[in-house]
């Protein structure tokens, strides 16, 4: 996969220290529109402009890749109707961002259970990849039908019929092996994972790729999330020391 480089974003050679890869769990749209005595689809309607403020902030800063937990295979077991909208939201915000994504060199990606999506928004998100597949200065992965779980027991699926089919050792599997067979395989692994409303918790996103990857849970739920709040946490990571286990 192609990452940015300083051309591509200058303001990337100013900024020390930098993650190449933010993932974020945007979570708090419901409460959002609860607090603000609007619908669960309103809420959902305004993190849509939080998302597109992170992507012009990662794009303008030089964050390489960028992954947004978008839906999760838990969330299919949400009422119909908010799904549906959801879909719909997700198929709008391809159709609208698909112009601004061609101009900032923006490409788009997908992991997760494809498949399971509408076929109106699988053929969205297809051509959308197709159009920016060239693109480098910002890798915008989305996270659509994924579960951690589900991933991990494709990844070893996939590497027991290999086995298989050639006469190989189970033991002379890797790390590396379980890897190649992820969504992930060419994305390098979190340096930093947000999630927003306050949650502690990971809810079974990214569970390989996060094994060294710095936390930051933020309380802003994700519709009042912005780049301000996210410059300060980019800060706050700047300032940590990741050992990845050593002294």
């Amino acid at each position: 996969m192609n990452s940015s480089s300083a051309s591509d974003n200058p303001a990337s050679s100013e900024i020390p220290n930098l993650p190449t890869h933010v993932a974020i769990i945007m979570d708090g749209n419901g409460r959002w529109a609860k607090k603000h005595r609007l619908t669960r689809i309103q809420g959902h309607e305004k993190g849509s402009d939080a998302v597109r403020a992170i992507v012009k902030a990662c794009r303008k800063i030089g964050i390489a890749h960028l992954t947004l937990y978008a839906f999760s295979t838990e969330n299919w077991q949400r009422p119909q109707k908010e799904i549906n909208a959801l879909m719909m939201l997700l198929k709008r915000f391809l159709k609208s961002e698909q112009q601004e994504m061609l101009e900032k060199n923006i490409r788009l990606n997908v992991i997760g259970q494809l498949g399971r999506l509408p076929q109106d928004v699988q053929q969205e998100l297809r051509k959308v990849m197709a159009l920016t597949e060239n693109n480098t200065a910002l890798n915008l992965h989305l996270a659509l039908s994924y579960g951690g779980r589900a991933e991990i027991v494709r990844s070893v699926q996939k590497l027991l019929k290999k086995c298989l089919s050639e006469q190989r050792s189970p033991d002379t599997l890797s790390e590396q092996d379980v890897s190649e067979h992820l969504y992930t395989r060419d994305i390098p692994d979190p340096d930093l994972l947000i999630r927003t409303s306050g949650e502690m918790r990971i809810s079974n996103f990214l569970l390989w790729q996060i094994a060294y990857t710095e936390l930051y849970i933020s309380q802003t739920l994700w519709p009042d999330f912005g780049e301000e709040e996210f410059l300060h946490i980019l800060k706050e990571y700047q300032d940590r020391e990741r050992r990845f286990g050593k002294v």
